[in-house]
Order: C-alpha cells, then sequence, then structure tokens
C-alpha cells in the first residue's frame, strides 16, 4: 500500500496575505478577482497587486471598485488594479466580462458571494445564491477556458481558485431540488 504524507505549509489560519505572499513577484502575472470590492477580495487584489500582478476587480458596483482600485495603488504603489462590471448572477453580464478580456489569464480567484435573507431569483428562475455563488462562477471560468489556456502555456501553468466558507457543511445537496422550487426555503441551508 502507497502511504501519502499531507500537503503542509507554514501557514495556518492566522496569515496574512502579505505573509503568504512574501518573497513571491507576481510580475507578468494577469489575475482576476471576482468580488474585489469588499471583504477578503479587497486584501486578495491588494496582495497580489503588491507582490506585482496585473489584477482585474470584477465587481458588481464599479463605484465601490473604483473606490478599492484607488486605494490599492495608493497603498502599494503598484499599477491600479482594472475594474470591469460583473454580476455572477446575470449571464449577460459574464458573456460581456468574458468578451471584454483580452489575452492571457494566469490566475482567478473565485471570491464573490452572496447570502440572501429570502428567496430570490435570477432572470432565469435559479435561486439566487446557488445562481451567483456556483453557477456563474463556472460560466465564468468555462468563458475564460482560452485564456486560461493561453496563460498557463506562458507560466508553466494558470491556477482558478475557489473561496468558500464551513456553512457548506451545514447542509448535503438535494440535487432533486437545487433551485427550492419544491420544498420551503431556508437561506442558510441553501447557501450551504
Amino acid at each position: 500500500m502507497t502511504t501519502h504524507e499531507p500537503i503542509s505549509t507554514p501557514f495556518t489560519a492566522s496569515s496574512t496575505a502579505d505573509e503568504v505572499l512574501q518573497g513571491v513577484d507576481l510580475t507578468g502575472v494577469r489575475a482576476i478577482v471576482t468580488g474585489g470590492s469588499s471583504g477578503i477580495g479587497i486584501e486578495t487584489s491588494r496582495a497580489l497587486t503588491a507582490a506585482g500582478a496585473e489584477v482585474t476587480l470584477a465587481v458588481r458596483n464599479t463605484t465601490a471598485g473604483n473606490a478599492v482600485a484607488e486605494t490599492i495603488e495608493k497603498s502599494t504603489g503598484a499599477i491600479r488594479p482594472r475594474v470591469l462590471r460583473l454580476d455572477l448572477a446575470d449571464r449577460i453580464t459574464i458573456t460581456r466580462f468574458v468578451e471584454a478580456w483580452d489575452g492571457p489569464l494566469h490566475l482567478l480567484v473565485n471570491n464573490a458571494g452572496l447570502v440572501t435573507g429570502g428567496l430570490e431569483r435570477a432572470r432565469e428562475g435559479w435561486e439566487l445564491q446557488f445562481a451567483t455563488n456556483h453557477l456563474g462562477h463556472f460560466a465564468l471560468a468555462t468563458g475564460l477556458h482560452d485564456a486560461l489556456a493561453l496563460g498557463a502555456s506562458e507560466q508553466d501553468g494558470a491556477r482558478i481558485v475557489s473561496l468558500s466558507s464551513t456553512a457548506h457543511m451545514r447542509s448535503g445537496i438535494d440535487f432533486d431540488d437545487l433551485h427550492f422550487e419544491r420544498r420551503s426555503y431556508d437561506p442558510q441551508i441553501a447557501y450551504a
């Protein structure tokens, strides 16, 4: 029987993005961070920019995105992140985002997500959290496939990083009713 050693790093749950990227030069790396105008997305975008990456903030609110981009530029002294509109619950904006992307992509950080207080639906009738947090990121990643392939050929690989929380452990997946059409709605169960 083959035994495998667990992958380990010197980092812990309290490690900062700056600690993880210390000494890493990301010059020439093109990155997209969804939800880059709030929460973890801001810090991820700031750290990647500080390490030399060319970062695009993919955000629903471009006013907020531009304010964050300006703050990142000032705090890092690096090139200001680009801001593009993206609503992961809206396939039209995903298509527009993908069509606006030009050239290679080396890193896609699927960070955006939302939690609703009650049942909301995307235009297609899909439950909004599932549409945004899962289907939208899937559509974005597949739409950017060629850019990621080009990036992979340039940098010895490309990466898609998908963030999640431990909330997914609260529930299994009801494949027979993903969009809560036949069962009562619970936002926390839907998020999980």
